[in-house]
């Protein structure tokens, strides 16, 4: 245990995966892979996470509740604002300084661009976000990281493709970003005209000196291809819902891509899935999705044993 590294965590808020060094991140994933080879010990019993989750979410609340719980702690919270006061009118702010003097961290998922850093502005104990709108998901970019990491090692020697909602889709900033980090060989950012990657999003990632190419359509670079990570289309992210109507059904990957990609090739998305994955892939050996979401425990599990000062007891 390297426990200068630790020592970073403890107490941190996590709003951006900018906010993470590659050697924070590479002990994040040491701690991750120990959880699942030597399984879980009671490191937090006695704390207790706040879930303040505004919009709706399964994967990635119930993920969090579950590694709180094989970690010993304890949850309270909400995963609507049905039930709880912000229904009667309550101020957001106010209800985070409520979960703060309840709680020893705060997960807040909300449909507004920047309410995370607000939160741990107002918030003493750490805040992690669980997704601010069209900003960021920065847990889900680790986790996506860590299943590369996991299954095929070393970044930078991979080209990357993803393909889907480039515009609105927060998960792909976070892992855009995160790649700006670890360097890979090239990405490929496979859209519609319409679901273009943001311009201020692509301006940072290619500042970072990370090589990215824009093509609409995947047969032009499928044999190239490491890593496909699909995206659907957000429908509750559009602006105008007519904007909407013109691209959702825009492309739809399915078992055909098999025939011609890369042996090794694995498929990623952040699920839900709508149309965008057919099912057809489920069983091929390139589908990684669900082992993609189950890793989602073990690595939510490290982050907030890290951050909640748990670390020394794991190895104990």
């Amino acid at each position: 245990m390297n426990s200068s590294i630790a020592s970073r965590f403890k107490g941190r808020d996590v709003i951006s995966v900018l906010d993470f060094s590659k050697e924070d991140i590479e002990y994040l994933f040491k701690l991750t892979d120990h959880y699942l080879s030597n399984g879980y010990k009671e490191v937090l019993r006695g704390k207790v996470m706040a879930v303040a989750f505004f919009e709706p979410s399964t994967r990635t609340r119930l993920s969090f509740e579950a590694a709180m719980s094989r970690l010993g702690g304890s949850v309270i919270g909400f995963s609507s604002e049905e039930g709880t006061s912000v229904a009667k009118g309550e101020k957001f702010i106010d209800t985070i300084r409520m979960l703060d003097s309840y709680a020893d961290v705060i997960v807040v998922r909300h449909r507004y661009e920047g309410s995370a850093k607000l939160a741990a502005e107002v918030a003493e104990h750490p805040v992690i976000n669980a997704g601010d709108g069209r900003n960021e998901h920065p847990t889900q970019a680790l986790l996506d990281l860590y299943t590369i990491y996991r299954l095929r090692g070393d970044v930078s020697s991979l080209v990357i493709g993803l393909i889907g909602d480039l515009k609105y889709a927060r998960v792909v900033n976070s892992f855009l970003y995160i790649l700006t980090i670890f360097k890979p060989k090239k990405v490929y950012l496979i859209s519609h005209p319409l679901l273009r990657l943001r311009e201020d999003v692509r301006r940072f990632v290619e500042s970072r000196n990370v090589k990215v190419e824009e093509v609409f359509d995947i047969n032009e670079v499928l044999s190239e291809l490491d890593v496909l990570y699909v995206t659907r289309i957000q429908k509750e992210r559009f602006p105008d819902p007519l904007e909407y109507e013109k691209v959702k059904n825009a492309y739809r990957v399915t078992a055909e891509i098999t025939k011609r990609c890369k042996d090794d090739l694995i498929i990623l998305h952040p699920l839900p899935r709508v149309d965008e994955l057919d099912r057809s892939l489920d069983n091929t050996k390139h589908a990684v999705y669900f082992k993609q979401a189950s890793f989602g425990v073990p690595l939510r599990a490290a982050l907030l044993t890290l951050i909640l000062g748990g670390v020394e007891g794991v190895y104990t």
